[in-house]
């Protein structure tokens, strides 16, 4: 950034960004001619032409190395504005990029350094704003719960209760969104402001996790879990805790639209330089062509379980959000409706 500062402060440069390369160029090209006419003029008088040839080459190819040097300095900021930029989509890191420059270079740190904290402000007023309704909307819903529960303590006619408790039943299922709905705000919140880096994994660790939390629903419908360890400790930009909540929404996926006393797979193998680890099951399946629409959170085509489990529609959607953020890909695969599913996530060896 020196060569560039410094570049910045003469007046016919200041403005232009190819103006400052033109500008070293032109000197850089000129250097070789400048110092022949040096040797030539101020060297010994008998020079032979193969000397000058010589001194020509040599000097061009000092020039030449020269002007490249000082290029590649003079580039730098495209280099801070590009990492600033890739640094802010992977882990929210806000830069702090010089926004004093008036050429093109300057204009574009100054674009996105504009831009980023504009995006901060923006993203920091919607969640204040989607919490602030949540909140009201929560007292809005716990006044009509309210008002349904006071109805039915007055020993009203039976169809007033019917009513009172539809209206009663109704609230909850509002509360119950309303608190996924903010539940899927801060899941993305905590995603955006997690670091990359690599961590070791043990694989049959997180398996082991994994069972403990989905055990009550392996239970209730009697389904076996089985797993296949090719591979156990691996290197992987995705910790641990994130790793445990993928696997958790896949299999408890898996358990909901599996059919009562069946068996769920999960693998675990290294595929040329992927991690491998897959779900499938044999229940229901989905069609093919609602692959891309089971993704999307709250999805039109979320469906109740085998056993009328209820679907909140954001599972899938918060599993591709977390793999993707982690360099890696979920895929879903079905053969078709009531022939299984088969979740595969890939991520990158290290």
């Amino acid at each position: 950034m020196r060569l560039y500062q410094k570049l910045s402060k003469i007046n016919f440069l200041k403005k232009s960004y190819a103006f400052k390369f033109l500008f070293v160029a032109f000197i850089g090209i000129h250097i070789p001619l400048i110092g022949m006419l040096f040797y030539v003029l101020y060297g010994s008088k008998n020079i032979a032409a193969n000397t000058i040839l010589f001194v020509g080459l040599v000097m061009t190819l000092i020039a030449s190395a020269i002007t490249l040097y000082f290029l590649k300095h003079l580039i730098k900021p495209i280099e801070i504005a590009s990492k600033a930029l890739d640094n802010y989509r992977n882990e929210r890191k806000v830069p702090s990029l010089p926004t004093d420059f008036s050429d093109e270079a300057g204009l574009l740190m100054r674009n996105i350094q504009k831009s980023i904290l504009e995006n901060e402000r923006s993203l920091s007023d919607n969640q204040d704003l989607i919490y602030l309704l949540s909140h009201d909307f929560k007292n809005f819903t716990g006044n009509s719960q309210g008002l349904a529960e006071l109805i039915l303590d007055e020993s009203p006619s039976e169809i007033v209760q019917e009513y009172a408790q539809l209206i009663k039943k109704s609230t909850i299922q509002q509360f119950v969104f309303i608190e996924i709905f903010i539940k899927l705000m801060k899941d993305q919140e905590e995603l955006l402001n997690r670091p990359l880096k690599v961590n070791t994994i043990s694989l049959q660790s997180v398996l082991a996790i994994v069972r403990i939390q989905v055990a009550p629903k392996l239970i209730s419908k009697k389904i076996i879990l089985n797993s296949f360890f090719q591979i156990d400790e691996v290197l992987l930009t995705i910790e641990e805790d994130l790793l445990v909540r993928v696997l958790v929404n896949l299999i408890d996926n898996a358990i909901k639209f599996s059919f009562p006393e069946s068996e769920i797979q999960f693998t675990a193998s290294k595929i040329d330089n992927k991690i491998a680890l897959v779900v499938s099951d044999s229940g229901i399946g989905f069609n093919l062509n609602d692959k891309e629409e089971l993704y999307k959170r709250f999805t039109t085509r979320s469906r109740v379980g085998t056993s009328n489990e209820p679907s909140t529609g954001i599972g899938l959607y918060l599993c591709k959000k977390i793999v993707e953020k982690y360099q890696g890909n979920l895929i879903l695969e079905s053969q078709g409706v009531n022939k299984g599913s088969t979740f595969s996530v890939l991520f990158t060896s290290f």
